[in-house]
């Protein structure tokens, strides 16, 4: 069991920076993909970034690829996401999961664990 919570969100200029944290509770933390994922109004939940238990491989979506990093730090039961040069686009609710084989890291219905979600707003 993995329990999630997304910190960290807010409102920020365009060209802006934030970083999300997700804290993780549960002994798989350290042996799960993480993933974090958003859903904008009126839009599907997708895919942003994914870090394998390791911390050595990575995924992104091509819209933040150069723009947010994904990190963990699994001594602080802990995952991040550096966002930076945010545009208006980049506006969502923005969700950590837990992904405990991690076969499928860019794909939702893979995921185990979800946090409550954090509001990223992106004004021009």
């Amino acid at each position: 069991q993995v329990q999630l919570v997304e910190s960290g969100g807010g409102l920020v200029q365009a060209g802006g920076s934030l970083r999300l944290s997700c804290a993780a509770s549960g002994r798989t933390f350290s042996r799960s993909t993480m993933g974090w994922f958003r859903q904008a109004p009126g839009k599907e939940r997708e895919f942003v970034a994914a870090i394998n238990w390791s911390g050595v491989s990575t995924n992104y979506a091509d819209s933040v690829k150069g723009r947010f990093t994904i990190s963990r730090d699994n001594a602080k039961n802990t995952v991040y996401l550096q966002m930076s040069s945010l545009k208006p686009e980049d506006t969502a609710v923005y969700f950590c999961a837990a992904e405990v084989d991690g076969r499928t890291p860019r794909d939702d219905r893979g995921y185990d664990y979800w946090g409550q979600g954090t509001q990223v707003t992106v004004s021009s």
